[in-house]
């Protein structure tokens, strides 16, 4: 989608309008498609998203943090694989999954996750969704709790479609 700056005209041999574009820039979902691109751009020259700094997961974790929406879905997917795979403790770690309170929820749950010595590793998840409704996770400031955390950080975010930059970033 763009945003187009310009006016209109009639196009006399046809009598039909005619929009001269002066300016277009991104709108909507592709205005966010560029500030996606633009920070993983920049997340990755900082060595974000390189392999040599990501941590390695346990094997068979007794404490599993978890952060996510304690009302979604996601989290009963979560709990129900856990439970399904091995014995394992969760703790949850409830945030605001979307909206413009999440990133910095996302990054207080973190936070408190990695304070707790018995957590093992670490679960960031939340359902399928837009680029709108995933945007929380493309946030700078959670990129860089998640880097800085250290416990190891799986993402679970979305679909397997979706990308976000918290998955380039977690381990």
């Amino acid at each position: 989608m763009l945003r187009c700056r310009g006016r209109l005209s009639i196009y006399e041999a046809q009598g039909k309008f005619q929009l001269l574009v002066d300016a277009a820039e991104p709108a909507g979902a592709g205005e966010l498609q560029l500030a996606f691109e633009q920070l993983k751009a920049r997340l990755q020259s900082e060595g974000l998203f390189d392999a040599a700094r990501k941590r390695p997961l346990p094997f068979l974790p007794r404490v599993i943090g978890v952060v996510t929406s304690p009302s979604g879905a996601a989290i009963r997917d979560i709990v129900q694989v856990i439970r399904r795979r091995f014995p394992s403790r969760i703790l949850l770690a409830p945030a605001a999954v979307q909206g413009d309170e999440a990133p910095a929820e996302i990054v207080r749950a973190l936070g408190r996750l990695a304070e707790q010595e018995d957590v093992d590793v670490i679960i960031l998840g939340r359902g399928g969704g837009s680029i709108e409704d995933l945007w929380a996770f493309n946030d700078e400031r959670v990129a860089r709790a998640i880097a800085a955390c250290p416990k190891p950080v799986v993402s679970a975010v979305g679909h397997e479609i979706d990308f976000t930059i918290a998955d380039f970033v977690a381990d």
